[in-house]
């Protein structure tokens, strides 16, 4: 008898609350082509443009961006990577070991919005695209809300395609990428070359030329707040700062069989987010300025400039979809995932609808990474600290305990800080998160120590008086 959709959907095992066997674990190809493909996104064509209003100027966009992205791909290969292929655990469940499951609850849910939120800024650069053959009118900066009947069916067709292959699993989102990253990366680079002859490049001298004059030249749009070096390393640094410092990547990087997959970072990295943010501002700048991702590329390379776009918001969308699944699959654990996947996916889609999501994109990313980073610095230190200072790591499952209050403390303490300098202070939330790093780490140290002493006394007692 042949097994419903409903069955086969229910046999996919992704691990959710065990670690990863060795027959699943993956090589080192299936991370190097999602990498790439998750970070050769339609939000570069974003991101990059939102650069170019800001007013970088052309050194500090190439060196920023050299530095920022480095000290990423080192983040994902020192930081994540060790811990993920050593407990082979989702990013979830390992919290919820440590946190415990009314804390790990309440953090999943905040960790899904953010997700899905990210993921509908890239449904919405999709559909940016596939609504170019039907002359759909598209959201400008400005809007906040649908402009078109449309717009609001292109976002749904788009958000179903995306959310029904993040179902099928980790490993069709990684085949999925590995077809499309190759091309989508050629394409970007075919779209800035075919444009270079209208902005007067011809050779290498006249592309720093007019990189420095007509493109990257300093001056920031009215109404938008200038960038420098700094900005640009910080935003390349902590664009995924959930990813690798707030320890996102364990749900993918316990299927790598080494800690050194982390590398394969780079490829999205220095392919996807230097090759693109580069090659989207050229295009912005060809373009007079016009900054909505279908039509800038389409306007470059054609139907194939326009189909990258909606691959490469796909191949973005999908994985997070994917994570945002398992973060909420972690609360209900007798739901099976691919249901819960589903609704977040209409979640996301619904999100999408608002082009204002899209464009205050780096203010979002930034502050997406923040909040969820102490959790990351909690990891990191119940990983390789908390042990070597007598202390229990796990402490949630050790002691049985549903909410970890040192845990609970460091997070709440560490953004209500971090959010203080920007309100305060006037700290600009892109260089928070360093800072908020080290004050996670400290402060989990510091309230662990008291916290487990304390509970430790209170068993002493309880044990004394019952043997009197």
């Amino acid at each position: 008898m042949k097994k419903t959709l409903a069955s086969q959907l229910d046999s996919i095992n992704e691990y959710e609350r065990e670690p990863v066997p060795k027959h699943q674990q993956k090589g080192l190809k299936s991370f190097i082509g999602m990498y790439a493909g998750e970070h050769t996104a339609g939000t570069e064509f974003v991101i990059g443009p939102l650069f170019v209003v800001h007013g970088v100027s052309a050194p500090d966009l190439f060196l920023g961006l050299l530095v920022g992205n480095l000290l990423a791909v080192l983040s994902w290969a020192f930081l994540c990577a060790p811990i993920a292929v050593k407990v082979r655990l989702t990013l979830y469940y390992q919290l919820e070991k440590i946190c415990g499951r009314y804390l790990v609850s309440g953090y999943n849910i905040v960790n899904a919005l953010m997700f899905c939120f990210l993921a509908g800024s890239m449904i919405a650069v999709a559909a940016t695209a596939v609504g170019i053959p039907f002359n759909i009118a598209m959201p400008g900066l400005e809007d906040l809300y649908p402009t078109s009947v449309g717009w609001m069916v292109t976002v749904f067709f788009v958000g179903s395609v995306i959310t029904l292959v993040a179902i099928l699993g980790y490993e069709q989102i990684s085949k999925f990428a590995n077809i499309c990253a190759p091309w989508m990366i050629l394409v970007f680079v075919a779209a800035a070359f075919a444009v270079m002859p209208q902005l007067g490049i011809t050779s290498l001298e006249s592309f720093w030329n007019v990189a420095q004059t007509r493109i990257w030249d300093g001056v920031p749009v009215a109404g938008f707040s200038k960038f420098t070096f700094w900005h640009v390393t910080f935003f390349a640094w902590f664009a995924n700062m959930a990813m690798h410092i707030g320890m996102g990547d364990l749900s993918i990087l316990r299927y790598a069989r080494k800690w050194q997959y982390g590398f394969a970072s780079a490829t999205g990295m220095f392919i996807g987010h230097v090759m693109a943010w580069i090659a989207s501002g050229i295009l912005v700048a060809a373009a007079s300025g016009e900054v909505t991702p279908g039509p800038i590329a389409y306007n470059s390379a054609g139907i194939a400039g326009a189909i990258c776009v909606m691959i490469a918001g796909w191949t973005t969308a999908n994985p997070t979809i994917y994570r945002a699944g398992l973060a909420i699959q972690s609360i209900v654990p007798m739901v099976k995932r691919w249901k819960v996947t589903m609704v977040v996916g209409l979640v996301t889609t619904i999100a999408a609808l608002f082009p204002a999501l899209v464009m205050r994109l780096l203010d979002f990313v930034a502050l997406y990474g923040l909040v969820l980073m102490p959790m990351g610095a909690i990891i990191f230190i119940d990983f390789y600290i908390i042990p070597k200072i007598g202390l229990r790591s796990n402490y949630a499952e050790v002691a049985k305990k549903s909410f970890n209050v040192a845990a609970g403390l460091t997070w709440l303490v560490t953004l209500l800080l971090c959010l203080s300098l920007n309100f305060y202070q006037g700290v600009e939330i892109f260089f928070l998160g360093l800072p908020g790093w080290f004050i996670a780490a400290t402060l989990y140290i510091v309230i662990s120590k008291l916290y487990q002493q304390k509970e430790i006394e209170q068993q002493e007692v309880k044990v004394s008086a019952k043997s009197l």
